[in-house]
């Protein structure tokens, strides 16, 4: 049985106690819904906990650990004529008047066994959910490099789609490119002024013109290629298609591979533009002032009315944005995804705005903010500047610390906390290094299997009953966390929960290792370990494989 099985049992058997156990009158009882269970933060008070006759204490007039007690007879009566009776060891009440359930031994046994056979299978859902997922992440400006921002971004959205593609979603991965604007013009004339002036040229170089080096290498390669009479157009559009095979190259190096390119460009010439701000003018959400159009965004709760065609014709960012995202409904999708950096939150509402007001439901659109990363180097704050070109770029980090550190390290965080990423710590080839730390945990439980000459067959029949020491349970029960980690991800969209599930389950690993040996002479508890360690081998190369790391044999 599942943990959220298990969950879903215990909440019908608490909704259920409301009216038979505590006498609640159904005006109550009909105000009451589940979920009221919670993982409780310390294990000595059970593996998960409910807080409900804290809740009820004062609708019943009575003090809280009454409620508890009047709750625990109830489900003390009914949980061993329930399908829980093999799974809920023993019920307790803590502190003020929570209700603690214990998890039997054999419920652990059970998930280590399906762990044991094919662990991707058995935590994929069982049932494809209904709605189509467009994920849009990156979406880089095609204008330089991809910087350690957008590596957070690519990781995060990455992840997140693997975590969703296992909960049974169809997932779409898109990356919006921004190939039309001024910052696309702003381009194309930084490349025209270092192409005259690696021609001999005297040029005086704008100080809001993309300043790095790789805009004199795209100079010199045109210079190269005998285009030194290349128009601004010209560098414009070369500019454009060199920067995109350099940001493709990046992430396929960095493992991260997009099923749909979407080009603005394509988007102003195919006239979705003006058909989206004519909708919206029809259904009377567009009005002229001073020669311009403004969104009546005010009307969702904006705090402003919004320009999305200025007074010269010229469209502000918005007006493309909403065309794009209309297009996303039109192809299908029923839920759209965007991560975005920290400089677009107050865009969030504004666009939702939109959406309401072309007859979209609220939650068909999330906007994840991905906060920064800041890199240190010995302790320092590596200082940059993206407009200067003074800044460290996805390639450096990856070929300084590699794939593996750079993508598990760029989901230590939450994604609306800052990230420190620390190069030299991602360097080491020490446990010290959490990545190097889970890895190898993976590949010494690899070298005990294939130093054990046990066939799987014959583990896979172990007698997990054997399992009763202390580190054996603790490996146990973090074994069974993993499915909650599943769900945190998915229900948060933030798939920062798998790196540090991945570190409490290796340490749970190096505990048990380092107390009890795995090849003993007794034949039965040789292969229950063998079982234990080959469970947790499977849950940490899928944990890793979703977060699109590798899973070493051997370090």
């Amino acid at each position: 049985m599942l943990f959220a099985q298990l969950e879903g049992y215990l909440n019908q058997l608490l909704q259920k106690a409301l009216a038979e156990g505590l006498n609640l009158p159904e005006s109550i009882v009909s105000g009451i819904k589940p979920p009221f269970l919670e993982i409780p933060k310390e294990e000595s008070f059970g593996d998960i906990s409910t807080s409900l006759a804290l809740k009820l204490a004062q609708a019943l007039k009575t003090s809280p650990k009454e409620t508890a007690e009047k709750l625990l007879a109830y489900l003390d009566q009914e949980i061993p004529n329930s399908c829980l009776k093999d799974f809920i060891e023993k019920t307790d009440i803590a502190g003020a008047g929570f209700v603690n359930f214990h998890f039997s031994k054999e419920y652990f046994y059970s998930l280590l066994k399906q762990a044991l056979i094919n662990a991707k299978d058995y935590f994929a859902s069982k049932s494809k959910k209904t709605k189509k997922v467009l994920l849009e992440f990156v979406s880089a400006n095609p204008t330089g490099p991809l910087s350690v921002a957008h590596g957070r971004q690519a990781a995060v959205g990455d992840a997140l789609c693997n975590v969703l593609v296992l909960s049974g979603y169809e997932v779409t991965r898109e990356y919006y490119l921004n190939d039309a604007g001024n910052q696309i013009n702003i381009l194309g004339n930084s490349i025209h002024l270092r192409l005259e002036e690696l021609s001999g040229e005297r040029i005086e170089f704008p100080d809001d013109h993309y300043q790095g080096d790789y805009i004199i290498a795209l100079a010199r390669e045109l210079l190269e290629a005998q285009q030194t009479t290349a128009s601004v157009e010209y560098c414009k559009e070369y500019g454009v298609r060199r920067i995109l095979e350099i940001i493709r190259k990046e992430l396929n190096d960095f493992g991260v591979k997009f099923d749909s390119w979407y080009s603005q460009k394509s988007l102003e010439k195919s006239g979705k533009i003006e058909k989206a701000i004519a909708l919206l003018k029809e259904k009377g959400f567009i009005y002229e002032q001073e020669g311009a159009l403004w969104f009546s965004s005010t009307k969702f709760q904006d705090d402003k009315d919004r320009v999305i065609v200025k007074s010269d014709g010229s469209y502000t960012y918005l007006a493309p944005d909403i065309a794009y995202h209309q297009d996303k409904f039109k192809r299908g999708f029923d839920w759209l995804i965007n991560l975005w950096g920290p400089d677009h939150h107050g865009y969030i509402l504004r666009l939702k705005a939109a959406l309401l007001a072309l007859g979209k439901e609220k939650e068909a659109l999330n906007v994840i903010i991905v906060q920064l990363a800041t890199l240190l180097r010995a302790g320092k704050v590596i200082s940059m500047s993206t407009r200067k070109g003074e800044y460290i770029t996805l390639r450096q980090v990856l070929d300084e610390v590699g794939l593996d550190a750079a993508r598990f390290f760029f989901l230590m965080r939450r994604t609306d906390s800052h990230l420190d990423f620390d190069l030299e710590l991602a360097k080491q080839q020490t446990q010290e290094n959490p990545v190097y730390y889970v890895q190898y945990a993976h590949a010494r439980i690899a070298s005990i299997l294939k130093n054990s000459k046990v066939p799987p067959s014959q583990i896979q029949e172990a007698d997990l009953s054997l399992l009763k020491e202390k580190e054996e349970i603790n490996l146990l029960k973090a074994i069974s966390k993993f499915e909650n980690c599943l769900r945190v991800a998915e229900i948060q969209l933030d798939p920062y929960c798998l790196t540090t599930y991945l570190q409490e389950l290796a340490e749970r690993f190096h505990r048990f290792y380092d107390s009890l040996r795995v090849l003993v002479e007794d034949g039965g508890v040789r292969d229950a370990r063998l079982a234990l360690i080959l469970g947790c081998k499977n849950i940490i190369a899928l944990g890793l494989k979703l977060s699109g790391v590798s899973a070493p044999e051997k370090m």
